[in-house]
This record gives structure tokens, C-alpha cells and sequence, in this order.
């Protein structure tokens, strides 16, 4: 009777890696729920979950970014107090701010495409400014999109009040956490690979 045994790798190396990358950035936009500041213009705070967003999709590329945002759902689905304020459940996902919530995945992977122009991203992320500037825009359209739309489909609100109570009034912070998000992958302090 044999005692050797052999090692059989049930998943790669560098799919733990991408796993453990997502579910860290899946845990930071938790943490980025708890942050809230007011806004004078409407009756909703600007949280930086959104940067999360930003940053999974930049740092991780499409696959993996959208990964984080569907593992951040997942998370505060089942209990994990990572939604608004510490909230959390599956009511979140089908309350007023379920468009916004929907959107994160969608919007992560559009980042990130578009951000690194392909799906594979073995390599680090080297786009330039005005690339890394349309990918940011892009995500936010994709999440101010699906947020208006579940305000007017969840919350009862006309397209008018759900377009500058849900976005228009959120567009100077955005604009903040893009610069934010750029900054942060511009100066290298982050490994994506």
C-alpha cells in the first residue's frame, strides 16, 4: 500500500487572488456605506460606496469588478450590514435605492472594459487620464440610469423629481470621487495584479 499523496490544485492561484481582490473591494464599498455626508440639495446623503464602485472597476477590470459588485450584494442580501448607514437584507435590493444597488455590478464591469479595452486584464491598468475619465462617466450614467428608474418604479416619483433628487444633485460629489478614484490608481500606491 502506497503513503504518497499528490497535491491536485482544485483552483488556481491566481483565481484565489482575483477572489480575494474582489471580496476585499466588496468589503471596502461596505465599509464606504458608512461614511455619509449631507447634501444640502436633497433629502438623501452622498455616501462613498460609488468610490468603491469606481475603484473595483479600475483596479479589478470588468470580470472581476463586476465579481466584487455582485459579492457586495450577496453580502448585504443575506445580513451583512453593508448597505446605507449599516442597513441591511434583501429589502434594500428591492427598496428606493435598489436601481443604484442593481447598477453597481453593471456599472463596475462598464468601468473596467472600458478602462482597460478588453476583457482579459493580466496586465496592469495603463490607460490615460481621458480614458480613465470616460470609464468614470460611464459607470456613473449606468448607475444614475438604473437609480432614477427604481425611484420612479419603487418610490412613486416622476421622472423630473427622480432626475434631480436622485442624480443631478449628486453630481458634484461624483465628480469628487472620480478625481479621488483616479488619483488612487494613478499613483501606483495599489497593485492590480
Amino acid at each position: 500500500m502506497s503513503t504518497e499523496t499528490q497535491n491536485v490544485d482544485l483552483v488556481g492561484d491566481e483565481v484565489v487572488g482575483n477572489v480575494a481582490r474582489a471580496a476585499l473591494l466588496a468589503a471596502l464599498t461596505g465599509a464606504f456605506a458608512y461614511v455619509t455626508f449631507p447634501n444640502p440639495v436633497s433629502p438623501t446623503s452622498v455616501t462613498l460606496q460609488v468610490l468603491g464602485v469606481f475603484l473595483a472597476g479600475l483596479l479589478l477590470g470588468p470580470v472581476w469588478g463586476g465579481v466584487s459588485m455582485a459579492l457586495y450584494l450577496a453580502a448585504g442580501a443575506v445580513g451583512a450590514p453593508v448597505f446605507l448607514g449599516g442597513s441591511a437584507g434583501f429589502g434594500n435590493l428591492v427598496g428606493n435605492t435598489a436601481g443604484y444597488l442593481w447598477s453597481y455590478p453593471i456599472a463596475a464591469f462598464a468601468i473596467g472594459l472600458v478602462a482597460y479595452g478588453r476583457l482579459d486584464t493580466n496586465a496592469d491598468l495603463d490607460a490615460g487620464l481621458p480614458r480613465l475619465v470616460l470609464a468614470l462617466t460611464v459607470g456613473t450614467v449606468i448607475i444614475y440610469a438604473l437609480g432614477v428608474v427604481g425611484l420612479m418604479l419603487v418610490g412613486g416619483l416622476g421622472l423630473q423629481a427622480a432626475v434631480v433628487g436622485g442624480a443631478l444633485t449628486f453630481i458634484p460629489a461624483e465628480a469628487l470621487k472620480a478625481v479621488v478614484a483616479v488619483g488612487v490608481v494613478r499613483s501606483g500606491a495599489i497593485a492590480t495584479s
